[in-house]
């Protein structure tokens, strides 16, 4: 084994120590010993990604089998790496945000009893995010999506002693293995046809099986390829939390807030965008398959942008936002721009994650209190934060020159070049995203950092609103990011800035937020992943865009003459005129739009359906199964009903156990005459 290879292993296997170290040797360490040893195991991580990275660069790829795990006939089943430019960007981006979540857990976890074991479970969770991305097989692919699945049931229901994380956790758990399903279904599709799960063999031989085709339904032909690809793709769905597996992710913002930003803004959730690119061989066999993801895509880039406008709770408006990002992704994904799908899922890690950290400072200052509805005023108590999240909120609304202008803008550009079926609509839907884009992200800055501060006014409109919702809401659906389940008094102390080890990883985040989209040019456009990626020339919106590309600052003056800018413009202005120059307004709007508020926020009735139809169906048939099943036929025909024969026969035979002599002389001298006819009527015939 060479040095570079020594170091792959080193890159998950430092925070995986790390979390055995903490999980299983915690009880004789101190708080202090635990997080230095997770975040000593992160630093060492991604010192070896950042090597890794500059030799993939240099051109030294790998692909190659760590150890064979089984052998099935003639099948092997292996463990092992594939070393290129694009599993080398995803090892910085994870290991990276990793790293900036564990300093700040330092500070958000302090009070906690269950330190210990949060650091822990979120080394866990990165080992097994790397061993996802760095897989060079099918096999130990799917070992680290579900593994990162696991971790997340773990991480979401951390305060397992309030029922809605463990409803959280559990939703998250049940949406995710109906994509799995799927994602398996893909998976032995592949062994089947191809007889390997080794990537390089099933992208070599992908083409010649290109024509075949499949009858799920007897007598109707589907192509293998659109088969496999839209089954792996349902795995997709419920990792990156697409239209309709989506209900799990605002959910899961029951967990503590650092697991916020390491599932939903660089890992688990672009679980699914990663392994679309990474099987991109398959997918450009078929257009039906990419017209899929990009309608799915564009619904859910849309629709759940819309959904973050009318949330209160700031972790809510962020993973609505998440949703709304992950689209755009998907669309790019389905409009064969797979490296922009990979740029955007790069940048978006960035200005995400400081969201995410950026409301949980907040969540701090406010003593634990996520309702908008209460903060307010508070830019000039928290100005680090404040400066952070605006940079995200800049970002994730798409303004240049900021990082999320540069992978937005292309993915629209990339979108209105495809020749698809369906990339209209999408592109449509995309454009008219950026708007309410831009509306969700300063409604936030707005509403939190600036106006009245109403945290110190209990009888200011929205904080009696807030608290007549609360006492009708019981069983706190919304959820609150808190160590117990009461509400602390948010109006004991002023709110104040956040520790050090809170903000620091806020503004090491928020530096790439701003230049982390200024690498464009190579990234998206020239050589960056190699034959990582692979795009047919039947798709070249890429190449389109390529050809348009003049540079940073080119690109930067030509967005203020397009659409997408001046809508994201417009977004922030009415979000400034509703907040700011007429706080008064957002009561009258929902007064007049009513059922559209009611709609949304009911999150167009999936939650209600699910509960009804699968969760109320499960009951019910539980309920028939076990009235029918074990009370009729189990318990009524088989054992009661074995146990009434035997009485039944017990009784007549009572009968003729009676105890008299001459009855059993009778019985004998019947038996006797019986035997002798049967005798003689057997001797004349």
């Amino acid at each position: 084994m060479s040095d570079m290879q020594k170091l792959y292993l080193l890159v998950p296997l430092a925070p995986l120590a790390g979390a055995i170290a903490a999980g299983l040797g915690g009880w004789a360490l101190s708080r202090r010993a635990v997080h230095c040893i997770t975040i000593l195991g992160m630093l060492v991580c991604v010192a070896a990604s950042v090597l890794v990275y500059q030799d993939v660069m240099l051109g030294h790829h790998f692909n190659g089998a760590l150890y064979t795990w089984m052998v099935s006939g003639n099948t092997r089943f292996e463990i092992g790496f594939l070393i290129d430019p694009l599993s080398a960007t995803m090892m910085i981006v994870v290991s990276f945000v990793s790293l900036m979540v564990h300093i700040y857990t330092i500070g958000y976890m302090a009070d906690d009893p269950g330190y210990k074991r949060f650091f822990s479970y979120i080394s866990l969770f990165t080992f097994a995010m790397l061993m996802l991305v760095m897989s060079n097989n099918f096999l130990q692919l799917f070992f680290g999506w579900e593994a990162v699945g696991l971790v997340s049931y773990l991480l979401i229901g951390f305060w397992y002693t309030r029922p809605t994380a463990i409803y959280a956790n559990l939703k998250a758990f049940l949406v995710n293995r109906v994509g799995d399903f799927g994602f398996l279904l893909g998976i032995a599709l592949v062994l089947m046809y191809f007889g390997t799960l080794d990537y390089a063999t099933v992208f070599g031989n992908a083409a010649s099986l290109s024509a075949n085709t499949i009858e799920l339904i007897p007598g109707v032909a589907w192509s293998l390829m659109t088969v496999i690809c839209i089954l792996l793709f349902i795995g997709a769905m419920g990792k990156s939390a697409q239209f309709p597996l989506h209900v799990w992710l605002p959910d899961s913002m029951e967990g503590p807030t650092p697991i916020s930003a390491l599932i939903h803004a660089a890992t688990m959730v672009t679980a699914g965008i990663f392994m679309v690119a990474r099987m991109s061989p398959l997918f450009e066999l078929s257009d039906t398959a990419l017209t899929f993801v990009m309608l799915i895509g564009a619904i859910t880039a849309f629709f759940m942008a819309l959904i973050a406008t009318v949330q209160y709770d700031i972790k809510r408006v962020v993973a609505y936002s998440t949703l709304s990002q992950l689209g755009y992704m998907t669309m790019a994904l389905g409009a064969s721009a797979y490296s922009a799908a990979i740029f955007h899922l790069f940048t978006h890690a960035f200005f995400k994650a400081v969201l995410f950290l950026g409301a949980g400072s907040v969540i701090i200052a406010m003593h634990h209190e996520q309702d908008m509805r209460k903060m307010g005023g508070l830019a000039k108590y928290m100005p680090i934060t404040y400066l952070t999240m605006l940079i995200g909120a800049l970002a994730n609304a798409g303004l240049p020159p900021f990082a999320g202008f540069f992978s937005k803008d292309t993915i629209i550009e990339a979108l209105h070049a495809s020749p698809l079926a369906g990339a209209g609509i999408a592109h449509v839907l995309a454009v008219a995203g950026v708007l309410v884009g831009g509306f969700y992200s300063f409604r936030l800055i707005f509403y939190t950092f600036h106006g009245k501060e109403r945290f110190a006014d209990p009888d200011h409109p929205d904080v009696k609103a807030c608290e007549a919702e609360r006492a009708h809401d019981n069983h706190h659906a919304d959820g609150h990011d808190a160590h117990d389940d009461h509400h602390q008094d948010s109006h004991a102390h002023k709110p104040h800035e956040s520790p050090f080890v809170v903000w620091f990883p806020l503004i090491m985040l928020a530096i790439p937020s701003v230049c982390a989209g200024w690498i464009i040019g190579n990234f998206v456009f020239g050589d960056h992943f190699g034959n990582a990626i692979t795009v047919a020339q039947s798709h070249p919106a890429i190449a389109t865009l390529r050809h348009e590309f003049h540079g940073v600052v080119p690109m930067v003056t030509h967005a203020i003459t397009t659409l997408p800018f001046w809508l994201a413009l417009a977004g922030a202005a009415a979000a400034f005129y509703i907040y700011i120059l007429q706080p008064t307004l957002p009561a009258v709007l929902r007064a007049k739009w009513g059922r559209v508020v009611t709609v949304l926020m009911d999150k167009y009735g999936f939650d209600r359906f699910n509960d009804w139809f699968f969760a109320g169906g499960a009951r019910k048939l539980g309920a028939g199964l076990w009235q029918g099943g074990d009370v009729t036929v189990i318990d009524g025909l088989i054992v009661n009903g074995s146990a009434k024969v035997v009485g039944w026969l017990s009784t007549v035979i009572r009968k003729l156990q009676s105890g008299y002599i001459y009855n059993y002389a009778f019985a004998m001298i019947f038996g006797i005459v019986l035997l002798l006819s049967l005798t003689l009527w057997s001797l004349a015939s």
